[in-house]
């Protein structure tokens, strides 16, 4: 398999090949809104090649990551990212499938999960051809009850979900998300420029919370002229 590697900002290395592609928009993005506490033990469903679990270590060294990820090829570059960046025990890969999670992973056992899932519903007109990124972005595998579910297993009372999702399906996480005992706590709409709707929504959800959602104000990426904003500057740490 033929790789390559971004290199993020305090130097991990970020490895991609084949028909992986590990840093988005929406994992930079889920990375900086999830304000993880420093030592936390973090799990991330849906890993993909690793790019969310990776930002995180990258920006707090204290963390530990348990990267959960069905596909083989995605793993296998999460194990060269390991590998490659010495990260021994704080960056964990388990193959797996997130709807088997009771299976896979102790009840309770991390204060935080974060996830940038699938987004489209299978039959809904997206669907790539290539069979590893079909799974990466549309639901063959997972959707919002598996996901949730796995969250609020993974997560004690108090715990945190964050969650990276297409505004159009806000309704229907909400859903899923208090079917299985997740709070939705804190939302922020993420739009491309100031007259736009927004293309993305990050969701804070709490195992056990009270009713009560708060909306933070939209994250703006570009300036009506297309450059970008002091905030999309400040999360891609441009100088």
């Amino acid at each position: 398999m033929q790789t390559d590697y971004e290199l993020l900002e305090n130097g991990i290395k970020l490895f991609r090949g084949g028909t992986a592609f590990p840093l988005s928009t929406d994992a930079v993005l889920l990375a900086d809104f999830a304000a993880v506490p420093k030592g936390a033990a973090v799990c991330d469903l849906c890993a993909g090649a690793g790019a969310l679990g990776l930002l995180l270590l990258d920006r707090d060294p204290s963390l530990s990551v348990t990267a959960l990820e069905l596909r083989a090829e995605p793993c296998a570059l999460m194990e060269r990212s390991r590998a490659e960046n010495a990260l021994g025990d704080r960056f964990r890969v388990l193959r797996g499938d997130v709807r088997a999670v009771r299976q896979l992973l102790p009840h309770g056992s991390f204060r935080q999960v974060v996830c940038n899932p699938p987004y489209y519903p299978v039959g809904s007109g997206f669907a790539p051809a290539d069979e590893t990124q079909a799974v990466a972005r549309t639901e063959l595998c997972c959707g919002p009850a598996d996901y949730c579910g796995a969250a609020a297993w993974l997560l004690p009372t108090g715990g945190s979900f964050w969650l990276v999702h297409k505004p159009e399906r806000l309704a229907e996480l909400c859903c899923a998300l208090r079917e299985a005992g997740l709070e939705p706590k804190t939302l922020r709409p993420v739009c491309p420029r100031p007259d736009s709707a927004p293309s993305l929504l990050l969701l804070r959800s709490v195992k056990g919370g009270k009713p009560g959602l708060a909306w933070l104000s939209p994250l703006i990426l570009a300036k009506p002229d297309g450059t970008p904003t002091a905030e999309y500057r400040r999360i891609y740490r441009m100088t």
